[in-house]
This record gives C-alpha cells, sequence and structure tokens, in this order.
C-alpha cells in the first residue's frame, strides 16, 4: 500500500523534473582602469585615423563641386561652394580625356589578367617540394627585390625588344612583382596540402587539371587580393608610359591628365591679367576634379573584393 508520505515524495520528484533548468549566468569581467585608459587610446587612435584619410577625400570632393573662384580662395571645406559642374564639363569635354580612360581601362585589365596568371604559375610550383630547384629560383627572384639593373638598361631591353611606343610596353615590364609572388607561393603551401595533390595524381589527373579544377576554386581570397594590387599598379602608374609611349592615342588617363595640367598651368603667355588669373582659378578647379575621375574606377571595384582582401592576405602572410 502506498502511503502518503511516498506520494509526496513522487510528487516533489515530478516538480522537480519538470523545472526548466535555469540558465548559467556569465559573470562580467571587470576591466581594470588600465586596461579602460588602453581602450580609451586605442579607440582615440583610429578615430584619428579614419579623420585623417575621410576629412582630406569630402574637401577634394566638395572642391571640385564648388566654383573655381572659392577654390582658389580658400572658402572650401567639407561642402560645395557655389555647386558646379564646370571642373568635370571642362575635363570630359576633352575626347583626349575619354581615350585615356578607354586605354587605362584596357591597360588594367589585360595587365591584371596577364600579371596574376604569371604570378600563379610562378607561385605554384615553387610551393611544391617535389619541384626541383625551387629554392634556387627563389633565390633569383628575392635578388631582384634587393637589386635592379636600372633604368637605362630596362629602357634598352623595351627597345630591342620592339615593344618602344607599342601597348605592350606597359603590360610585359612590369608583368611580375616578386612580392605578389611571395605572397602566393606562402598561400599554396598552407592551404593545398599535399594529400590532395598526391590524390589528384592517383587518379590521373594532369598538372594544368589539378590547377584548374582544385587550385584555383580554393585561391579565390588570393586571387582577389594579387589581382587588386596589380590593378591599382596598373591604373595608378604613368611613369612607364612617360618613358616608353610617344604615340597620344596610346596615352592612359594618369598620363593625359597630368599634360592636361601642364598646358592650362604654362598657358599664360598673354598680357591679359583678367584671363590669367581665370586661367589659374580653372587649373585649381581641375585638379580636384582630375583626383575624382581617376579615383572612381578603383572605388567602384574594391567593394566586391573587400570581403576577400583581408583573408586572403592573412592566410597568405602565415609561414608555412
Amino acid at each position: 500500500m502506498v502511503t502518503i508520505d511516498r506520494l509526496a515524495d513522487r510528487a516533489k520528484v515530478r516538480g522537480v523534473a519538470k523545472q526548466k533548468p535555469r540558465p548559467l549566468k556569465t559573470r562580467r569581467i571587470r576591466e581594470s582602469p588600465t586596461d579602460r585608459a588602453l581602450l580609451v587610446v586605442i579607440y582615440l587612435g583610429l578615430i584619428l585615423a579614419v579623420l585623417v584619410v575621410v576629412l582630406p577625400l569630402l574637401y577634394i570632393l566638395a572642391s571640385s563641386f564648388s566654383s573655381p573662384h572659392a577654390v582658389t580662395a580658400g572658402e572650401v571645406f567639407l561642402w560645395p561652394v557655389d555647386f558646379t559642374l564646370k571642373g568635370y564639363q571642362t575635363v570630359l569635354s576633352d575626347p583626349q580625356v575619354l581615350l585615356g580612360y578607354a586605354n587605362s581601362l584596357f591597360y588594367m585589365v589585360a595587365g591584371t589578367l596577364i600579371s596574376t596568371t604569371l604570378t600563379v604559375c610562378i607561385a605554384w610550383p615553387l610551393s611544391r617540394r617535389t619541384f626541383m630547384g625551387r629554392n634556387v629560383i627563389m633565390s633569383l627572384l628575392l635578388f631582384t627585390m634587393l637589386f635592379s639593373g636600372g633604368l637605362i638598361p630596362t629602357y634598352m631591353v623595351v627597345q630591342n625588344l620592339g615593344m618602344l611606343d607599342t601597348r605592350w610596353a606597359l603590360l610585359l615590364p612590369q608583368a611580375v612583382a616578386v612580392w605578389q609572388v611571395i605572397i602566393a607561393r606562402t598561400f599554396f603551401r598552407s592551404a593545398i596540402p599535399d594529400e590532395l595533390v598526391e590524390a589528384a595524381e592517383l587518379d590521373g589527373a594532369s598538372d594544368w587539371r589539378f590547377l584548374w579544377t582544385m587550385v584555383l576554386p580554393l585561391s579565390k581570397p588570393l586571387i582577389a587580393v594579387i589581382a587588386l594590387m596589380y590593378a591599382i599598379g596598373q591604373w595608378n602608374g604613368y611613369f612607364d608610359a612617360l618613358l616608353y609611349l610617344k604615340s597620344s592615342d596610346l596615352f592612359p588617363l594618369q598620363l593625359v591628365l597630368r599634360n592636361i595640367l601642364v598646358l592650362n598651368a604654362t598657358n599664360g603667355g598673354t598680357n591679359d591679367l583678367a584671363a590669367q588669373a581665370s586661367n589659374q582659378e580653372l587649373v585649381n578647379l581641375l585638379k580636384y576634379s582630375l583626383i575624382v575621375i581617376t579615383s572612381v574606377p578603383v572605388l567602384i571595384i574594391y567593394p566586391f573584393v573587400a570581403r576577400y582582401f583581408n583573408k586572403g592576405v592573412l592566410i597568405g602572410s602565415v609561414k608555412g
């Protein structure tokens, strides 16, 4: 016979079983005054760094939409004064600027494809331990980072190869950067295990097939980083064009804009002081408009590769 005490005990057990487990209370770690002071200093440093980068960009953007007189008088800070599109109209009305834009896009796309392809083809064999002579080749590549032939020998090589005043002069001489090769080589060492290569060889995959179907899909962060570095270098470069090109039809945008600024700055042979002052004000406005125009392609490309950028740089920086 079940007693009243046993029934009470069973009821207590059932009640305990039905109770929901209490969540564990997380204790907040108390920060010491030194840690708080360090965090304040870090946040202030980050805010200062952001201001140093953002304020000049806002000033340039505001000046490009302001009147020439306001820019010359220093009345512009972070907001346009006497809003106008005169600077952009003056620049874009020149057909040479549009041609230079098309040339720069071609150099950036073609140069990025060539440089990225060559970098991957060099870095992948150097990352494999079974590749004979990899240390010797890597030492020769590192040697070029410390010593170079110089400007005149490089010019003579380009001249003897028949690349002067051709598009190849801007695509091939600086096609491979050793620093990008080092990053790609380290990435391949850490991200592509030897066991994967051996498994592909057992399945009968050739080297090119393995590189195309396995290595490249696994190396999207790396390729994005390298492509961005090469694209920015191609877009901003103008010294090689100044050195090797003579035909204005081949000039990239950077060289075209440089010539526009120089011509406008030196076109002051007239005796009319008012005309000279007006011309100088227009030159000051054109400087800011040209900076914005030349920065647009890079600003458009960067958001698409930003998610790969940090990952690719961090993985490629791990010593393998």
